[in-house]
């Protein structure tokens, strides 16, 4: 699972599910959030291979990002995706058995849906991400966290 949240206001921007997701994959997927929502200044990432990869690395640079490492065993460095990673395995992962990835992925999409215009978040005044502070006007402002 490859999770992609806006770290400015909570909102979960991709959650892709496979039994692989190469470093030419995470690319392509950032590359379409970009198309979406703008570039951000920086991405941070955990130290998974797929997001530390030469590719994403030299794909960062190119687009003038930077990339800020999490540090192995310090995942209080990136909380609010290892708390949205957390809610995920809970509500969705845990919750059924599933015997193939193409039965996560509505799962998965509607559960990022209501995560991110309905569920209130401590954080944002008890508010659900986009409504407080919808995507259109903060593009390219907040930098990405990314974990798998």
């Amino acid at each position: 699972m490859l999770t992609i949240l806006d770290a400015g206001h909570r909102e979960g921007l991709a959650g892709e599910a496979d039994l692989s997701i190469p470093s030419a994959r995470v690319v392509r997927i950032l590359e379409a959030l970009m198309a979406l929502h703008g570039r951000p200044a920086a991405f941070r990432v955990d130290n998974g291979p797929e997001l530390t990869a030469e590719h994403v690395v030299e794909w960062c640079a190119s687009q003038g990002m930077a990339i800020h490492d999490i540090p192995p065993g310090t995942p209080a460095q990136n909380a609010s995706i290892e708390r949205f990673n957390r809610r995920y395995r809970t509500e969705v992962l845990d919750a059924s058995l599933f015997e193939s990835i193409a039965e996560v992925r509505p799962l998965s999409e509607a559960w990022l849906t209501s995560d991110n215009h309905e569920r209130p978040h401590e954080s944002l005044g008890q508010v659900p991400p986009l409504t407080f502070l919808p995507r259109h006007q903060t593009a390219g402002q907040s930098p990405f966290g990314l974990a798998t």
